[in-house]
């Protein structure tokens, strides 16, 4: 959440960033902000002013009182009973305000860092780089949705069957290759520094608020009604949220966390062949990686969590391509946002497996989550996350990168974890 005092301060500033993330409303959401905020400040100076005075009416009583000045006592009761009305009028018309202020504010995307392209989709990113050979493959090449048949590690038609399209079933060396994958991505986590964690995948609607998804992506994510209760798009949301209303201590930071969960998303709207079999689905696993930084150490930060990215890549040996994403294609909460999408040489196509995003405090914002410099005020800190990495897409790669005619040749990296060296 932007902070109002930004809006306040540097408005022009603001309408700028809203215009390059393509935000269509944004120039009357800000005046209504700002109107609303005006409002708020002025009732807020009339009702401590009011509070001021019944307090020293107050005190004047008791002495009236001792006095023996009944008549002069009961007037100002009389004044400091209509000072408790007004006062009370105030409170109630002053939260109110704030509500709608706050409303407001949950509209407003982050604004873009300087660094990002303008652009109004993903035709409009920056290649910042490419890294690896493009594998070539013989005629008789499959795409991944016809090699998991062939081998019988991956069973949509059973997921169908139980639960619905886009719930697939993970079997035989399929299930250990998730295993392995998870497995890999968490040791490296834990080596580049990263504790790791095991959320719950269940968060409640402040949780949903903190980190950005409400009211954002309500649509799109799965609602327990009974029990106000969301499953998780990403584990970035209950880690971000452990430091919720925190102020946390100098020497404790940077925090660095990392956690494996299963995502759920509803992906409302999707169709076509870029959904087919593991392109797209509604649950599948990622490994989380999370940092909570000093402003001044954000930007470092997102670097390293890039390059801790591309590391996992490179020792999978898939072709991959860094992306900046211009401000058009950038998630709501993202100050900066780094895609990084491997090659599907049987698809032909790049593949999203990653999003590394810097969000600058405006999820601190919202969650509170603070620090305090050399016992001064309170300050809000940085938040950045990425995916290191989501299987689903991985494993397309990975499956239609590496097939031979005697079956899949998995990394050197995933021998030990596997326990086998080729799928088939």
């Amino acid at each position: 959440m932007l902070q109002i005092s930004v809006l306040r301060d540097q408005t022009e500033l603001v309408l700028a960033g809203l215009a390059k993330k393509h935000y269509a409303t944004g120039p009357a959401d800000v005046a209504a902000i700002l109107d609303l905020d005006q409002r708020r400040r002025s009732l807020q100076t009339s009702h401590d002013a009011a509070q001021a005075e019944a307090n020293e009416l107050a005190r004047q009583i008791g002495g009236l009182m001792k006095a023996g000045d009944k008549a002069g006592a009961e007037t100002l009761k009389a004044r400091t009973a209509e000072l408790k009305q007004y006062t009370q009028a105030a409170a109630a018309e002053l939260t109110q305000v704030e509500k709608e202020q706050q409303q407001l504010l949950y509209k407003l995307p982050n604004l873009p860092h300087a660094s990002v392209p303008q652009g109004r989709a993903a035709q409009d990113n920056e290649v910042v780089r490419e890294h690896g050979t493009k594998p070539t493959l013989g005629p008789d090449a499959q795409p991944h949705w016809e090699l998991i048949k062939k081998y019988d590690i991956i069973d949509f038609e059973l997921g169908n069957k139980i639960t619905g399209a886009g719930f697939p079933v993970y079997k035989n060396q399929g299930a250990r290759l998730q295993r392995a994958l998870i497995n890999f991505f968490l040791d490296e986590a834990r080596d580049a520094g990263y504790t790791e964690m095991q959320p719950p995948i269940l968060v409640n609607e402040a949780s949903g608020y903190g980190t950005g998804q409400l009211p954002d992506k309500e649509g799109q994510m799965y609602h327990d009604a009974k029990d106000d209760l969301y499953l998780i798009p990403t584990a970035e949301v209950p880690l971000t949220n452990i430091y919720r209303d925190e102020i946390i201590a100098l020497d404790k930071l940077p925090v660095r966390m990392a956690g494996h969960t299963p995502c759920f998303r509803r992906e409302a709207g999707s169709w076509g062949a870029d959904v087919r079999g593991l392109n797209r689905l509604h649950q599948f696993d990622k490994v989380e990686i999370v940092q909570i930084t000093e402003p001044d150490q954000s930007y470092d930060a997102l670097e390293a969590m890039l390059a801790h990215v591309e590391g996992l890549l490179q020792q999978l040996g898939l072709p991959y391509r860094v992306l900046r994403l211009c401000g058009g294609d950038m998630s709501f909460t993202a100050a900066l946002t780094y895609d990084l999408e491997v090659w599907s040489a049987a698809q032909g196509r790049w593949l999203e497996v990653s999003s590394v995003s810097n969000f600058e405090t405006y999820q601190a914002n919202r969650l509170k989550c603070r620090y305090r410099a050399d016992g001064g005020k309170t300050q809000l800190l940085h938040t950045l996350n990425g995916s290191a990495l989501a299987l689903p897409r991985i494993v397309a790669a990975l499956l239609e990168n590496n097939q031979t005619s005697t079956g899949i040749a998995l990394p050197l990296v995933l021998h030990s974890y596997c326990g086998f060296e080729r799928i088939g």
